[in-house]
């Protein structure tokens, strides 16, 4: 390893931790029907398997910044990894629907320290001027993961057991800490003030209190007095840390790096860009699978467009930032990713399934764009030391992002289902049993009895 510039063992190190991570949600999404059926959980209860990661993350991204440079960016990383592997592993053993959102509470304590501080780490290895570079670098897990992960998630579920989908994530996090520990070097150390116990509180707090909110309004509706609730409580302790956070001598999340113009930018532009791509990700593979009857192998090769649209384009982004700017990649991403989602406004039980392939494949596509020019611009102007704080609150911004796509997104998918299943029951009809078939169109039902083995009972027999 010596003689392998130490900037690519970084890069190397935190692409096998960013695969991991962005692994595990890609393939849980693909897995999450079987998981309802296996647990006999509905939509909303297999919404907090997303929700209760990104609560986890939400608390502990806005700590990562200051673990970091306290105990050091070696360590923090390494103990990332190990809780974030021993969680998976726990995941896959779970015997209860609670027992397995524990495991991914637990998996969000990993990951909120591990995509932070990996940023730092990779930002800091690589000069300003290769920075580009260093985001072009991410795009081997942020494309191999999304193609992989939904057509192995849904190849495990419905072939193996849905346990392998959080088992074979194992080895690749023991791999992962080997590498990680033999080839970095000690971070420094230079956290010299407390921890801020107070914007712990409240930050991490606020965020997690705000997602809870977001995920029973998607359950009970945005006119039930504890979803109003929560949200309040949500948005008050978020005022309460800027107000925090702006006077203590070292506080939580730096919030005077907003100041940079550059910065401050980046953040806003990844809430749209992260929202609707977790959104999507989310909600495609239950509506093809509930909805339209698809295995969920058949569902993962069809998000797995998403990853090969990334793919297209992703080889040139590089050279395309040196060419235009961020200024014309972004304005180009973001059209691309508006038409992909006015593309999905009109997907329904009917909908050929080539529109949702080429809506994922412009999602990619545009994800592809975005990605290497966001990253590279936002930190263009961060110091060397405030690295590891930049990262912590870009990474905050985008996990508000995603937690707010897939909770718009399941309010919609489970409001329209609602009214679906409601015009259906109005004209039940009878099986040759003589059994009532309600809510599910005739072709899905005629699938699903398809690919039931012999003997086995399906969620419609008596």
């Amino acid at each position: 390893m010596s003689r392998i510039p130490y900037k690519w063992l970084v890069a190397t190190a935190f692409v096998l931790g960013l695969f991991l991570e962005i692994l595990d949600m890609t393939v849980l999404n693909t897995a999450l029907p079987i998981l309802g059926e296996y647990f006999g959980a509905d939509t909303a209860q297999l919404q907090w398997l997303v929700t209760a990661y990104l609560v986890s993350l939400a608390g502990f991204i806005p700590a990562s910044g200051w673990v970091a440079d306290r105990f050091g960016d070696k360590r923090t990383f390494l103990f990332a990894l190990a809780v974030y592997t021993g969680a998976n592993l726990w995941a896959g053993m779970a015997g209860s629907i609670n027992e397995l959102i524990a495991a991914r509470v637990t998996q969000g304590i990993g990951g909120g320290l591990l995509t932070p501080v990996g940023t730092a780490m990779l930002f800091r290895a690589f000069p300003p001027n290769e920075r580009a570079r260093a985001s072009a670098m991410l795009a081997i897990p942020t494309t191999l993961a999304p193609m992989l992960g939904p057509v192995l998630g849904g190849w495990l579920a419905d072939t193996v057991s849905w346990r392998w989908i959080f088992f074979i994530k194992v080895p690749i996090g023991v791999i992962a800490l080997v590498f990680s520990a033999l080839a970095l070097k000690p971070g420094e150390r230079t956290a010299t003030g407390r921890f801020d116990v107070l914007g712990f509180l409240t930050g991490g707090g606020g965020l997690a209190t705000l997602l809870v909110g977001l995920e029973r309004g998607a359950r009970e509706g945005w006119a039930d007095p504890t979803t109003l609730v929560l949200v309040g409580l949500g948005v008050a302790l978020g005022a309460i840390f800027v107000v925090t956070e702006s006077r203590v001598a070292s506080p939580m999340l730096d919030l005077g790096l907003l100041k940079d113009r550059m910065f401050a930018l980046g953040n806003v532009l990844m809430l749209p860009a992260a929202g609707a791509s977790m959104g999507a990700m989310f909600v495609i593979p239950l509506f093809v699978q509930t909805q339209r009857g698809l295995s969920a192998t058949e569902s993962g090769l069809l998000t797995a467009f998403q990853a090969i649209g990334m793919l297209a384009v992703l080889p040139f982004t590089n050279r395309l930032f040196m060419r235009f700017g961020p200024r014309r990649l972004l304005l180009g991403g973001f059209t691309v990713i508006a038409a992909s989602q006015f593309a999905m406004m009109a997907l329904g039980p009917e909908t050929s399934l080539n529109l949702i392939r080429g809506s994922m494949f412009l999602m990619g596509f545009a994800g592809g764009l975005v990605m290497v020019p966001l990253q590279a611009a936002t930190f263009s102007q961060i110091s060397f030391a405030a690295t590891a704080r930049a990262s912590a609150l870009f990474s905050t911004a985008r996990q508000v992002a995603a937690s707010v796509g897939v909770a718009l997104i399941a309010t919609t998918l489970t409001v329209r289902t609602s009214q679906r299943l409601g015009n259906l029951e109005e004209g039940d009809e009878r099986r040759d049993d003589g059994c009532p078939v309600r809510g599910l169109p005739r072709r899905v039902l005629r699938q699903r009895a398809h690919r039931r083995p012999r003997g086995r009972p399906g969620p419609d027999d008596p």
